[in-house]
Formats: C-alpha cells, sequence, structure tokens
C-alpha cells in the first residue's frame, strides 16, 4: 500500500519482500483440492480502508454464512444449542457480561486509538492485567472467562495475564468498540471472493514489472548523509534526504527513504547501520507476538446446516474456542474454521501430529456431532513457525509497555518509517490496519519529498552472501 501511494504520486519504489510470495499474513492455497484461506480472511463493516481499496480494485466479497443456531460448550461440558446473541448462561452470568461488556465499551468511546497513554487512567489501565482487571469489575469466573475469550483467545491470542487492561481496551477501542469484537455478525462480516492474498497480487501486479522482488529478505540497512541523535531524530547538513542503503539476499539498492513493513518481532533480524536509537531498542524487546492455530475441516456438504446450525460455536473450556463456517463461495463443501489460543495451542503442539489433529477434531464432535471427525481435507495454520512472521495476529506490548513506548512506535528514525498492521490505530491487527499504516508511511515520506528523483531507489547489483555485514559490502 506504501508502494501504491508513493507510485501514483510519481515516485519510484522498489519493493523487497522476504517470502516467495506477497501477501504477509494474509496467504491463500489450496491444499487437497480444497482452497483455504490460510491467514487473514474477514472483512468487517468499519474496514473502510479496506472496503474502499476492494471498490477501486473492483474486487467483489461475500457474506459469511450465519444462518441457523449456534451452539455453546459451557465449562462443565454441558452443550448448549441456542438463538440469538446472548450466551445460554444463568440470568446472573448473563447479568455480569453485560455489565462488562458496557464498562469497556465506555473505556473503548473515551480512547483515541491513535493515542491511547493520552487516555487520564493510561498508566493505571496499564499496569494491570486484564485477567486482573475482569475480576476487580465482577466475582463471576464465568462472566470474567468469556469477555476474556473475545480479547485474548480471540484478538491478542495471549493469556489474559499477559496482557494489560490498556492493550484490551485498545483492541476494543481500534474495531469502534468492545461490542463490535463480540458480535460476530459485525467483525467476521464478509470475505473476498478469491481470498484476501489476492488482494496484496493485484496490488502487486499493479504496481508494475520489476518492483516487487520475491524471495528477497533484507538482512542490513545503513544510512549515510544524516546523523541520528539518541532519540532518532535526523541531522542533515545538505538539506537533501539522507541516502538508505538496503542489503537484502539478492539485491542491494539505495534510496532516499525507506518503509520498513514488517511486524515489530522482526526488526531484530535486520542489521542496523548506524544502530537504531535507545528507545526503539527498548521498545521491541517489550513487544511480542500471539500464538494461535488456525484449523481448517473441509466436508462434502456443510451438514450442520442440515441440522439446523450456523456453524457458528463457542466453549471457553474447549480446545477449539471458537468455530465458524466458512465455506467458500460458491462451494458444494462444506468449510469449517476454528481457532486454538495461547496456552491450549501449547498443549495442542506438544502432542504428535495424529494426536493433535484427533483432539481437535473431537472438539469440533462435540460441537456439530460425529460428522466433524471425518473430513475429506484437515489443515493447520501455524504462523509461528513462519520464519518471517513467528506468531499470530499480531504483536502487542507486555504489562506497561503500551503507555511507556507505544508513543514513540510510528515514529521514523531518520529515513526510516515504520508500517504495520502491530502499530495501527484503527483497524490494529488487521488487514484494514495495514493498510491505513501504509498509506500514513507514504503521506510522511511524501511531506518530505519535494523532489521525486531524491527518493528513487536504485537496484545496484546482486550480492553473493548474505553473511556478508554491511561494512564489508560497498556498492558498486
Amino acid at each position: 500500500m506504501a508502494a501504491r501511494c508513493l507510485q501514483q504520486q510519481g515516485l519510484k519504489v522498489v519493493v523487497l519482500e522476504a517470502r516467495e510470495r506477497v501477501g504477509g499474513r494474509t496467504w491463500s492455497d489450496t491444499v487437497d483440492g480444497a482452497f483455504l484461506e490460510i491467514g487473514g480472511q474477514w472483512v468487517s463493516p468499519d474496514q473502510t480502508e479496506l472496503l474502499g481499496l476492494l471498490d477501486t480494485l473492483g474486487m467483489r466479497t461475500f457474506a459469511r454464512h450465519r444462518e441457523g443456531s449456534s451452539v455453546y460448550i459451557a465449562p462443565d461440558g454441558e452443550r448448549h444449542v441456542y438463538e440469538g446473541d446472548d450466551f445460554p448462561v444463568s440470568a446472573q452470568t448473563l447479568s455480569e457480561i453485560d455489565h462488562m461488556t458496557k464498562t469497556l465499551d465506555e473505556l473503548a468511546e473515551q480512547l483515541n486509538p491513535a493515542a491511547p497513554w493520552d487516555h487520564p487512567r493510561a498508566r493505571e489501565l496499564d499496569t494491570i492485567s486484564f485477567h486482573q482487571w475482569l475480576r476487580e469489575q465482577s466475582s463471576d469466573e464465568l462472566a470474567c472467562r468469556m469477555i476474556g475469550l473475545f480479547i485474548a483467545g480471540g484478538m491478542l491470542t495471549k493469556p489474559a495475564h499477559a496482557f494489560s487492561a490498556l492493550q484490551a481496551v485498545l483492541m476494543a477501542a481500534s474495531a469502534g468498540s468492545f461490542s463490535n469484537l463480540t458480535e460476530e455478525d459485525f467483525i467476521l462480516d464478509r470475505r473476498v471472493i478469491g481470498g484476501m492474498q489476492s488482494v496484496s497480487e493485484r496490488l502487486a501486479h499493479e504496481l508494475g514489472e520489476g518492483v516487487v522482488h520475491l524471495n528477497t529478505p533484507v538482512r542490513a540497512i545503513r544510512t549515510s548523509g544524516t546523523n541520528l541523535s539518541r532519540e532518532g531524530h535526523q541531522d542533515t547538513a545538505s538539506g537533501h534526504a539522507p541516502a538508505v542503503t538496503i542489503w537484502s539476499d539478492r539485491l542491494t539498492v539505495e534510496s532516499g527513504q525507506a518503509v520498513i513493513a514488517v511486524p515489530p518481532n522482526l526488526y531484530g533480524s535486520i542489521e542496523f547501520e548506524p544502530p537504531l536509537p535507545r528507545m526503539q531498542h527498548q521498545m521491541h524487546q517489550h513487544q511480542s507476538m500471539g500464538l494461535v492455530i488456525k484449523v481448517h475441516a473441509v466436508y462434502p456438504t456443510p451438514f450442520w446446516r442440515t441440522n439446523g446450525l450456523s456453524g457458528t460455536a463457542f466453549g471457553p473450556e474447549e480446545i477449539c474456542q471458537e468455530v465458524y463456517d466458512n465455506t467458500n463461495h460458491d462451494d458444494e463443501r462444506g468449510t469449517l474454521v476454528a481457532f486454538i489460543s495461547d496456552e491450549t495451542a501449547d498443549a495442542m503442539f506438544a502432542l504428535s501430529e495424529s494426536e493433535r489433529r484427533e483432539e481437535i477434531l473431537g472438539s469440533l464432535a462435540r460441537y456439530l456431532g460425529e460428522e466433524a471427525r471425518h473430513p475429506e481435507v484437515y489443515y493447520e495454520s501455524d504462523f509461528a513457525s513462519e520464519e518471517w512472521t513467528r506468531g499470530a495476529y499480531a504483536a502487542s506490548f507486555d504489562l506497561g509497555g503500551l503507555h511507556r513506548y507505544g508513543p514513540f512506535q510510528r515514529d521514523p528514525v531518520g529515513p526510516l518509517h515504520w508500517a504495520c498492521s502491530d502499530i495501527a490505530a484503527e483497524g490494529y491487527q488487521h488487514v484494514d490496519g495495514a493498510l491505513r499504516q501504509g498509506r500514513r508511511a507514504a503521506e510522511e515520506i511524501l511531506a518530505l519529498t519535494t523532489d521525486a528523483a531524491t527518493a528513487a531507489p536504485t537496484p545496484k547489483h546482486e550480492t553473493r552472501g548474505a553473511s556478508e555485514g554491511p561494512s564489508s559490502r560497498e556498492v558498486h
């Protein structure tokens, strides 16, 4: 998105992509004859940047199937089939859920997602875990676990004791409200026909031949013609944009500015010369990825529909905490998608592949019946094993990190600009947030650049070895 915006304004761009494909954490592939969205996939009504881009590109969406009853499995293992939005729990628990939802909605409304650290209670909320905060709001343990299901398991994919209440409120504010996160018909509204990765593929195609270089991980970045202070401010004696030299496995590129569009947990995989400022080094050590297994199970037909079920299911103590109908557009076969987060995912990865499959399909069967044990195609998305991601869905701060370091996470460091969904305000953790950050980074560069030639990236030559450091490689 950054490259698209810059190119549209007449600047020359080069995109260096570490993977053999574009799309990052969006990825669509055919597995054993079944089309699967291995990465991010859903579009919600508040994602206006994404919706606008889809409209511009002429790409269509389709609604997620949601007709039929939902299933809830209580902590004691009892299965409930229910209608409507309210979980089939006691009136007391439901009242406590409503109370905490209202409290979180009020906090989210007060919070500016672009600057959560400016909230008058930011430090207070950031130095208490979400787990503890919930239990200060209610003594109903089930209500606390149900609320935690949507933030801890459903979004940040970390145990609720591992992140702050402020981080949870930011997650809610970035989607418009906490209620939006709990309303699956809102947050999981639509999908892109052809898969979400096709958006990145279309953008790459429109950038033109020779712009996007695949299998080209960046190993080192040198900024020259500038002095960086410890705070990261640039001082250029010439008045011109400082030069950036980027070394990758295949190319060396010189440019006036650079956008680093990777999650914060991967910044350390790049060598910077001069080193990044102290604040950056500290900040990155307090951001980490969550962990989730996205399970895909494909069946000859969507059998749950004939049983009057929507395919939507929840269980706070189940292996698969969330399940949805994920059948593809105009597909006769039925596809279920399920999510296994944080410590439960740890337990599943401790099993053998066959044991894990049996446990997971057993969980689906408890929700939707014995037919769920026998899919034609079964696949587990595991972005934690991906070298260029190392987790899912996104990075978040540890306790106290958001208000302490958040104000600096989007600040350029000299000619280096940062863009990823992990540091987004609106659309945090979502494709919409990634697009917004790409546009923001491009606007930063355009504001600095009065002459397109000063920012024109130039591939110089192929490098010979990834092991060479920047000090031992010169541009020819």
